[in-house]
Parts: structure tokens; sequence; C-alpha cells
């Protein structure tokens, strides 16, 4: 339930803030919020992260659609919350992504992501983005620390 419930937070406020993107930002135009170190940009990017594999776009739809399709599946199974909540990230994150990709120009699965969050000169990004990769930190720490697994959980109870 807590996966679903971060999932669709993600997406929503993923989406919303894209639109909010698109109306108030003129693309490559960069509004400064903190200095040099974060601002907004508009940015349409083809490929992943940091623009990697911009000729890649129907790739990175099928996986992405693979990811939101799995998830749930996966989800299923988990009663710890703090993997339920990771995971609600990343499903939320991916899901974000891959409505981009199916309905934005120029065209269903070859759609590009929105980005608009510009942190320094290192990438720019989105709020799906920021729920992958915090999603993806979480899920790499709880790998390394003593929070229950799934099928753990699942003998304890």
């Amino acid at each position: 339930m807590w996966a679903s419930a971060i999932a669709l937070a993600t997406v929503l406020l993923d989406q919303l803030t894209k639109q909010w993107a698109l109306s108030a930002l003129t693309s490559g135009q960069r509004v400064s919020v903190l200095g040099d170190f974060f601002g907004f940009q508009l940015f349409f990017n083809s490929g992943a992260a940091f623009s990697l594999g911009t000729d890649s776009t129907i790739i990175f739809t099928i996986i992405a659609a693979i990811v939101v399709i799995a998830i749930p599946f996966i989800i299923k199974r988990i009663p710890s919350l703090p993997w339920a909540i990771c995971l609600g990230l990343i499903w939320g994150g991916a899901a974000g992504n891959l409505i981009d990709r199916l309905v934005r120009a120029p065209g269903a699965f070859r759609g590009h992501v929105v980005d608009f969050m510009a942190y320094s000169d290192w990438f720019i990004g989105n709020v799906a983005d920021a729920a992958l990769v915090i999603g993806v930190i979480l899920l790499i720490g709880f790998s390394f620390r003593s929070v229950p697994e799934p099928e753990e959980d699942a003998d304890a109870g």
C-alpha cells in the first residue's frame, strides 16, 4: 500500500512540475535559484541521465516499461516498509519518465523527457529522476545494512 501511494505521489508531483516547467520556463534559459549551484532550465532529453544514449530512446522506453510492470509484482512480496518506500520511489520515477517517453514529442516510444532542475553544470533532471536516484541509493544502503530483505521479513512473520 505504501509503495503504491509513494509511486502515485511521485508520478503526480513529477507530471505537475513538468507542466509548470513547460508553461513557466523558456528552453535553454536558466533561472538561478541558489546561485550557480541550482536553478531551473527547460531541457528536452531524448537520452538517459547526463543525456547519455540520445539515439536509444526506444530502448529506454522499453526498459522503463519493464520496470513499471515488474515492480508491482515484487512489491506484493514485501512486507518491509523501508523496502516498500524504496521500491515506490523507483516505481514512481520510472513511471513518470515513461509517461514522457510515450506521450511527448517527437512521438510515442520516442518522446523526450522534460527536464528542468539544473544542478550546477553537472546535469538537468526532474522529480522522477530525483525519485529514482533516492530510491536506488536507499536500495544500495538497505542492501549493506541490517534492513530486512523481503524474504527475511516473510519468514519472520
